[in-house]
């Protein structure tokens, strides 16, 4: 079945949305037929648990529909307010999907609290465990399609839908345990119980998935592969002699926009290296389906004077902590001075700019007082 659809996918076109739409379709149509079958035993058992996973495949329905209308408009080509699109209201809509799971838990877990207090006798049916049994594996294959899909597309809101199917099941399974247990050594409140602890790994799950989608939005670090692909295809050219100061900006989906310093001789041809440049700028494009500007930074690599003071800084640096880099160096020449410029990357961890920035003037000066170092101390964006 899921070969299936996804073969429908691919003849229709496979791109970012459908998939999102093919899911929605499904889902939406499992998590109604799931409802009313829970919804009846429910209702006919005297269970909490069972209605209330009833309702969790209701907001599912719900989840399925702001899911696949926010993939929707995050698809909108970019306008005179936007120019850098809609993509990002897939993961506010990502979001909204994942409150909703989060006001599900805590829903069961008040209804499942009132039932701990006030408990009632179940009805029991193996009609009602063979329904919840059916009902777990069609959970399990949703969770299983909206996992393929989201690796093809790498949309985000399926990820969020996966996450919900697996959560589901894992309900609709402690509620078949509660059933059981009630009936077979009649603790009433079991079932209130079970259904509590439902609501716990609901809520849980919904608060990781708003965590994951925040840290999104917020920015969040780019995957090592893709930086060191980048960074190899600016640095391919012979021309080029070394890359800093990457950055990529994620707008969505399909949208990522990013710049970059390449290193290259001072004494090179400028016509040379602006085209050697717009070539890997359209190499990235093609590559990644990624915009990038690419900055020139020229360095002076046949000076020996130059070469010697950074070998000295870079000694310096090395001894003071290896974990840190530099880049961006030039040395300018004064009467009574040499002024040392560079840019100084540290680790997030290091805090004290101004202690990190006073020691290694001062280590560079004890090898020459004439020195003058000029430090701009950053982070890695990468």
């Amino acid at each position: 079945m899921t070969k299936l659809i996804i073969r429908i996918i691919n003849k229709r076109g496979a791109k970012h949305e459908t998939y999102a739409i093919a899911s929605a379709i499904v889902c939406i149509i499992c998590n109604v037929l799931l409802c009313v079958a829970k919804f009846i035993i429910g209702k006919l058992s005297g269970s909490i648990s069972i209605t209330a996973d009833a309702l969790n495949n209701l907001s599912d329905t719900a989840s399925n529909g702001v899911a696949v209308a926010g993939t929707k408009l995050a698809g909108k080509p970019v306008d005179k307010e936007h120019p850098f699109g809609h993509g990002r209201l897939e993961y506010i809509s990502a979001l909204v999907v994942s409150g909703m799971i989060i006001i599900m838990g805590f829903e069961l877990a008040k209804s499942s609290i009132d039932k701990i207090i006030h408990p009632t006798e179940l009805n029991f049916s193996i009609i009602y465990i063979i329904t919840l049994t059916m009902s777990i594996i069609v959970k399990l294959w949703m969770a299983y399609l909206n996992g393929k899909l989201y690796k093809l597309s790498n949309n985000l809101n399926l990820k969020s839908v996966k996450q919900d199917s697996i959560n589901d099941s894992l309900a609709t399974f402690a509620t078949i345990v509660a059933l059981c247990v009630s009936h077979i050594f009649k603790i009433e409140w079991f079932d209130g119980a079970f259904g509590l602890l439902i609501a716990l790994i609901i809520l849980i799950s919904g608060v990781q998935i708003a965590k994951d989608i925040v840290n999104t939005l917020l920015g969040k670090p780019p995957e090592k592969e893709l930086v060191k692909a980048i960074e190899d295809t600016i640095t391919a050219p012979d021309i080029v002699i070394g890359v800093h100061d990457l950055i990529i900006h994620d707008y969505g989906p399909g949208r990522t926009m990013a710049s970059a310093h390449a290193e290259v001789p001072q004494d090179a041809d400028i016509l040379k290296i602006h085209d050697v440049i717009d070539n890997v700028e359209q190499e990235i494009l093609q590559k990644f389906n990624i915009i990038i500007s690419i900055h020139t930074d020229p360095i002076a690599v046949n000076d020996e004077e130059v070469n010697f003071y950074k070998k000295l800084c870079e000694d310096v640096i090395k001894n003071y902590n290896d974990e840190y880099t530099f880049h961006d160096f030039r040395m300018v020449k004064g009467d009574t001075h040499t002024n040392l410029i560079f840019d100084l990357i540290v680790p997030f961890d290091k805090k004290d700019k101004a202690k990190i920035n006073s020691d290694l003037v001062r280590l560079i000066k004890e090898k020459d007082q004439t020195l003058e170092p000029k430090i701009t101390i950053e982070h890695s964006f990468v």
